[in-house]
């Protein structure tokens, strides 16, 4: 009897099946002694050891409209690990040691030259950052998503000793803010970016070459959003709370490490904003204060640590500079 089949629904399972044989390498690639599974079980296993009293952290993000971007260049690697390195550096702000990933990728169909871009770039990112990739999901959605367009997600669990924790209760007045330089836009501020250069309309934008960028736009927007997690690690220690600069910038993420009735006096002169924001606000004639609400400026990570632990910070961190410092909040009269 020869009937419908679910190929012509959209759904190729043969297609699925080679595709993950194309994983399996990436995958097992950033396996450690503490990865109990192979790729293809129901579940991840992972062993825990070497903990006395442990504190699981998780965190999960995506990549918003980014993904139009990666689509538009055929570039599919650097998201990978725009995904993975989100969720490590906010887990990093409570001084958490990524444990592992796993990640759900939705797409109309099985193409499978982007899809192993993705788990290549999601492997490396975990291999850097020290994490298993420990499983995910890939779902054809052929009546959800247009083709072209597909959603990434990602999901990181960490671990810390409990006395390890940072403590933002801990911050006091006076205490030092030490930035690191953020990579580009990282994955904020992407659909603004594409209204100020029309490119739902017109992709070429990308492909132009900028002097002060030293290379084009889409090279520029498409850097990864940098992992923090290999050079903070050493100076965990010597920090009270960090802050990860994601949408919203300076003025909504700072404050969510500071207890009340304190803030953080910023030093704006103290750092120079990368040219990519420059070239997109002059394109768009927007308004500063809408670039600090939207984007990072080149701020990618604050680090709050009392005086006497500024200079060794400093010493650790060659990129680092004083963004400002902890100040009594100015009460409105």
């Amino acid at each position: 009897m020869t009937g419908r089949t679910y190929r012509e629904s959209g759904v190729d399972l043969d297609a699925a099946v080679k595709v993950r044989d194309l994983f399996k390498p990436h995958i097992r690639s950033t396996f450690g002694p503490q990865v109990l599974s192979d790729v293809g079980l129901f579940g991840g296993l992972y062993h825990l050891q070497g903990y006395h009293d442990l504190v699981l952290v998780a965190s999960t993000d995506g990549v918003g409209t980014k993904l139009k971007l990666a689509h538009w260049l055929g570039q599919y690697e650097s998201i990978g690990h725009d995904v993975v390195n989100q969720s490590v550096n906010d887990v990093l702000t409570t001084g958490a040691r990524p444990l592992f990933f796993l990640d759900y990728v939705a797409v109309p169909s099985l193409t499978s030259v982007h899809l192993e871009a993705l788990v290549k770039g999601m492997a490396d990112a975990c291999r850097s950052a020290g994490c298993a990739l420990l499983g995910g999901e890939t779902s054809q959605l052929t009546d959800v998503f247009t083709p072209g367009s597909f959603e990434l997600v990602g999901f990181v669990v960490g671990a810390a000793e409990r006395d390890a924790l940072l403590n933002p209760s801990k911050v006091e007045e006076g205490d030092i803010l030490i930035s690191l330089p953020s990579s580009g836009l990282h994955t904020n501020g992407y659909s603004l970016v594409r209204t100020v250069f029309d490119l739902e309309r017109d992709q070429s934008p990308l492909r132009e070459h900028y002097p002060e960028l030293g290379r084009t736009l889409g090279e520029a927007l498409l850097e990864p959003h940098r992992s923090y997690w290999p050079i903070l690690e050493p100076v965990l220690s010597l920090v009270k709370a960090m802050a990860h600069i994601t949408g919203g910038g300076l003025a909504e993420n700072l404050p969510r490490v500071l207890p009340p009735g304190l803030e953080g006096r910023v030093d704006r002169s103290s750092w120079r904003v990368p040219p990519v924001f420059g070239v997109i606000q002059e394109r768009g004639a927007i308004a500063t204060d809408e670039m600090e609400r939207v984007f990072n400026m080149g701020v990618g990570m604050v680090l709050v640590c009392a005086p006497d632990r500024a200079a060794d910070v400093r010493d650790a961190l060659p990129e680092a500079w004083i963004l400002g410092e902890v100040v009594r909040s100015v009460m409105p009269s």
